[in-house]
């Protein structure tokens, strides 16, 4: 989809950057919405950006994490998608948490919760590592050709 010349093209990164972003939050919404919708009594976008959310001594903490964690892998798909190429992962991966911790430190101050640096790092790492991964697999695959024979 966005293959081409390598030229800087600054409109080109900050859809990129916007997309990833939305279609972060997006699949991040639906998981809550499924793991911690049904257990919480108020679904509010406090999941989203409360720090204290994110805890290891309940069930609902515990579905928050899974949630953050599955939308890291969901989220590599995305890179596979939108950004196409393995060597840019690290750097999308890094600005949809980076933006994901500013919009922290405006909703509830910086985060003073190891669990959250924690599943936040290994959020980024995950989707940077399998991100990564799928976009080399197809980044080498074969050209297809119409006569596989060869012609003598």
């Amino acid at each position: 989809m966005f293959y081409g010349a390598v030229a800087w093209d600054p409109w080109l990164i900050v859809s990129q950057i916007v997309c990833m972003q939305c279609l972060s939050y997006l699949s991040l919404g639906v998981l809550l919405w499924l793991l911690v919708g049904t257990h919480a009594p108020e679904f509010t976008l406090r999941y989203f950006f409360d720090y204290s959310t994110i805890t290891a001594s309940s069930f609902t903490g515990w579905c928050t994490i899974a949630a953050f964690l599955l939308n890291s892998i969901i989220g590599a798909g995305f890179l596979l998608f939108v950004v196409e190429r393995n060597r840019k992962c690290l750097d999308f991966a890094a600005t949809v948490y980076i933006i994901h911790l500013f919009l922290c430190l405006i909703y509830g101050g910086l985060p003073s919760s190891l669990t959250w640096w924690l599943v936040n790092g290994l959020s980024v790492a995950s989707m940077t590592c399998i991100g990564e991964w799928l976009c080399l697999r197809r980044e080498l695959r074969d050209i297809p050709t119409r006569n596989t024979r060869a012609s003598i």
